[in-house]
């Protein structure tokens, strides 16, 4: 059988090494995609110990030439893609509205939501040439619910899912599914960004100090175990639907 390749955005480090990581464990063939780091050369030593013909791509999805540089080297490299996690996202600003700068905010919406569609777009023949294409956007409670100082990121976070659901529709007939899936609060470099917020200008900063505190945020790795069946071999029954790890 053809080993299936799956491009995981975010890869570096958090939820999306660990989702690469158990990917090459399950027999897959991993892309890492992430902005240009040490870390992103280290995740990529690790998953290829497990998957030799796993690698990487360097990608700022916050520069869109640097998308466009990204889908080159896939179209060139790769004859399809099996499926694809788009993990990879930013909370700042974290700021109330009134005082966030519109570049920031911009950016937020262009990290979490604009980039993932047009790296989608650039792919999709890869999308189309695999028996089913599975994709994946990692969600979060704030794409239900609006919190105080994360105007962008619960913006971003609504239009991710219903991005999901419209590639659901119109990739059925292409052979692509599309999910959403919330992971909980997860101890992540996110969740300390979120810590490290002035509590003046974020009410629920106390709530989020309490989280680590008081030992509930999950580990990245057990939270990888619970998403990867979802992930790797959700139906198109389910294509569209949205998920929490904490019902999985």
């Amino acid at each position: 059988m053809e080993q299936k390749t799956f491009l995981v955005t975010g890869a570096s480090k958090g939820i999306g090494l660990e989702l690469s990581l158990s990917l090459a464990k399950s027999g897959f063939n991993v892309i890492l995609l992430a902005r240009d780091t040490i870390q992103l050369e280290e995740s990529t030593e690790k998953v290829k110990s497990i998957s030799s013909s796993s690698s990487s791509i360097v990608c700022d999805l916050s520069d869109n030439n640097s998308i466009d540089e990204a889908i080159l080297v896939l179209n060139r490299d790769y004859q399809n893609l099996d499926g694809i996690v788009h993990n990879a996202g930013m909370i700042s600003p974290i700021l109330p509205m009134d005082k966030a700068p519109s570049d920031a905010w911009a950016e937020n919406i262009q990290v979490n939501l604009i980039g993932v569609q047009r790296l989608t777009q650039g792919v999709y023949s890869l999308m189309q040439a695999s028996d089913h294409c599975r994709v994946t956007t990692i969600s979060s409670g704030a794409s239900l619910r609006p919190l105080e100082s994360w105007s962008s990121y619960c913006v971003a976070k609504a239009g991710q899912d219903m991005w999901a659901r419209c590639l659901a529709e119109e990739g059925k007939s292409h052979g692509i599914s599309a999910i959403s899936i919330a992971p909980g609060i997860v101890d992540t470099d996110m969740q300390k960004e979120i810590r490290s917020a002035d509590s003046k200008d974020f009410p629920s900063h106390s709530s989020f100090v309490g989280y680590y505190e008081n030992g509930d945020l999950s580990n990245p790795a057990d939270v990888a175990k619970k998403l990867l069946p979802l992930i790797t071999t959700h139906t198109f029954e389910q294509s569209g639907q949205r998920f929490d790890v904490r019902e999985l």
